[in-house]
């Protein structure tokens, strides 16, 4: 244990060449694969306590909306990604490391069409392939060096599954989101609206999305908003890059990317 601290205090002072896709300095000390475990870990976890909705509209909805996303990333392919869907009113959605993506069925009441639910998914892949977990797990570690990744990736205990979920963003109750910090949420909003619009879903769709967001539960927010940043600078921040994501929707489309996933 001593020898790999050593080696990972020993990475920390590369941190600095570490950078996410939009060019910020990142502390990232842990390789892919152990990110990739404990993600897994984690989304074995959920399945085992939280109900996964059965109905095949729902799925094959839900599924091609997160396959036309997935398949713009490296090794994309249609059995990359995991994708289920969890029965439960929340208006969630989640991504984690090892590639899984999970949607409550609430989230598709906000989410009104398939533009909205690629918003939703492409910002919650976007924190997975900003390595935004990473960023937590080395930040843990770094402020607390007995952290014991190994027992918290192993899930052996309920402290370590809490931990577990708390760095990956996952309440310890299924359904209930952590956010990521204001930077990685705005980062996970930019890069989002660049994927779903690579994918050829509308990018304007994201700014109706959070507005949707906000006015559901007649002031009262549902958890997947309660749990971010909100609010008129997410959609300025949106607006100022819509020019550039309208571009890569409109060559999108003179490819020939046009989703056609229908309504559930």
């Amino acid at each position: 244990m001593r020898t790999r601290l050593a080696a990972l205090l020993a990475a920390a002072s590369l941190a600095a060449c570490a950078t996410s896709p939009l060019g910020r300095n990142q502390l990232i000390l842990f390789p892919d694969e152990q990110l990739d475990q404990m993600g897994v870990t984690a989304w074995q976890q959920i399945k085992q306590e939280t109900p996964v909705d059965r109905d095949r509209s729902i799925n094959r909805y839900v599924n091609c909306v997160a396959l036309a996303l997935t398949g713009e990333l490296p090794g994309g392919g249609a059995d990359a990604w995991e994708v289920s869907v969890f029965e439960g009113e929340e208006a969630n959605a989640f991504a984690l490391p090892g590639r899984k993506i999970g949607v409550f069925e609430g989230l598709l009441d906000v989410a009104r069409n398939q533009d909205q639910l690629a918003a939703v998914i492409g910002h919650e892949i976007a924190h997975v392939e900003s390595q935004h977990a990473n960023e937590r797990v080395s930040t843990a570690f770094a402020a607390e060096t007995g952290l014991q990744l190994a027992q918290i990736a192993a899930g052996a205990s309920t402290p370590a599954q809490q931990q577990l979920f708390g760095l990956l963003g996952l309440g310890t109750q299924v359904g209930l989101l952590l956010p990521f910090n204001r930077r990685q949420e705005s980062e996970a909003d930019l890069i989002g609206l660049d994927l779903m619009a690579k994918a050829g879903f509308d990018p304007r769709a994201s700014v109706e999305l959070w507005k949707n967001m906000a006015a559901a539960g007649g002031g009262s927010p549902p958890e997947f908003l309660s749990t971010h940043p909100s609010g008129d600078r997410r959609i300025r921040e949106l607006s100022a890059r819509m020019p550039q994501a309208m571009q890569a929707y409109e060559r999108a489309r003179a490819q020939g990317r046009s989703p056609q996933c229908g309504s559930p």
